[in-house]
């Protein structure tokens, strides 16, 4: 009976990273693998949960409150005046905010731009929805946008570009010289943009998140999606957003109804006290993640890691593994896991790029063969023992050459 699936349905596999945490698990292991805190979620934004189950709210909700508060922070952070009764759609987490939208917009055979390396669920909602994910590969070791490459990637079939920023895996977050080409090519060719702006608050050394929906004529053509998963440390909770024109708003808004109706109601009520936190909040949650990047960034270098690009944002580390190694990066999380007790991901995971014929050589494939993604969304003493546990190899000479 397999031949009754979906053609995108038999090309679906389990997802790598949610694998590997399972491994963690049953083995007992250090997760550095997938992108959640282990430490608590802040006490006041509980505390609200708690409230609101205690009181009940236990049905079909559409708190419209959240959507005044999103538009308040995208005032106050973007300079967007966003209209909260008709342009924001709450969805069960960005995941579902950003799937509602490709279905929104996205027709068969039409053609969406991606940046690689690239989060993997973006591929999935894009194929489900009959388009064809079309990769512009960013350069290392800075992960830099070719506007060379992204220039040859549109066609007259080309409907959306997607935008990571903060960027997973690579901790990138995009300049405002690359958002400006990006904007420029959208107008050029009369396209959407759709953005994922979860790690909008993550971002260090100084470094401002900018939305590609506040650059001149971007806000009528762009999609932003985000979330209160990262920013508040509530990853399970699925309470996450899209903003748009109300045109594009009204349709995301249509499919989420008839998908999940409406997200997780005592979690709804618990975003108006998270969404209402004081501008300390945000600094202290900055300060204590650019501490935690520092760390791991310093022990990988100590094991030998080449550390060429330091995260400006997000909570991954994707490092380049020691140039004396020659093991390839899955064999190398293989070998991690077994030596160490510590699970990364294999960076191969994240890379798309079909490479032309005349850039197929071995060396230029190698790079997307030679990264670990490192998550430092953990506590300190996890962090601590990851550290310890690593360093061990080098030590006692079971380095993993």
């Amino acid at each position: 009976m397999e031949e009754k699936l979906s053609s995108v349905a038999k090309t679906l596999t389990p997802s790598p990273i949610q694998q590997l945490s399972f491994l963690a698990q049953r083995c007992d292991a250090i997760n550095l693998a997938e992108g959640f805190p282990d430490f608590p979620a802040p006490l006041h934004i509980k505390n609200a949960a708690v409230s609101a189950i205690n009181s009940d709210f236990n049905q079909y909700r559409h708190v419209e409150g959240i959507c005044d508060h999103v538009a308040r922070k995208m005032k106050e952070m973007q300079k967007l005046d966003v209209d909260p009764l008709t342009d924001i759609v709450i969805c069960c987490g960005q995941s579902e905010a950003f799937a509602a939208t490709i279905f929104a917009i996205v027709e068969q055979g039409d053609e969406v731009i991606l940046f690689d390396p690239s989060y993997e669920t973006y591929e999935t909602c894009i194929r489900l929805a009959g388009g064809v994910p079309v990769y512009v590969d960013l350069d290392p070791p800075n992960w830099t946008l070719n506007l060379d490459k992204l220039k040859k990637s549109f066609t007259t079939k080309t409907k959306a570009v997607v935008l990571n920023s903060p960027h997973n895996p690579t901790g990138k977050v995009f300049s405002k010289d690359e958002l400006e080409i990006i904007a420029g090519a959208c107008q050029t060719w009369n396209i959407l943009a759709v953005t994922d702006e979860v790690y909008e608050h993550i971002t260090f050394d100084k470094e401002s998140h900018i939305s590609l929906a506040s650059l001149p004529e971007m806000q009528k053509r762009t999609i932003v999606t985000s979330s209160l998963s990262k920013t508040f440390s509530v990853t399970g909770w699925r309470i996450g957003w899209a903003i748009a024109p109300a045109w594009i708003a009204s349709a995301i808004r249509n499919i989420h109804i008839k998908i999940t109706d409406s997200a997780p109601a005592p979690f709804q009520e618990a975003a108006l006290t998270a969404l209402r936190s004081p501008h300390a909040y945000f600094d202290s949650l900055r300060r204590d993640y650019e501490l935690k990047r520092d760390f791991v960034v310093d022990m990988l270098e100590k094991v030998g890691f080449k550390m060429q690009f330091k995260p400006k944002g997000s909570f991954f580390v994707f490092a380049p593994l020691p140039g004396s190694c020659t093991l390839s990066d899955v064999e190398f999380v293989e070998e991690l896991i077994k030596q160490a007790g510590v699970v990364a991901v294999a960076g191969c995971g994240f890379f798309h790029t079909s490479l032309s014929a005349e850039d197929s050589s071995q060396a230029a494939l190698g790079y997307q063969r030679k990264y670990i993604r490192f998550a430092f969304c953990k506590s300190e003493d996890t962090l601590a023992a990851a550290s310890k546990k690593i360093s061990g190899l080098v030590d006692d000479g079971r380095g993993m050459k």
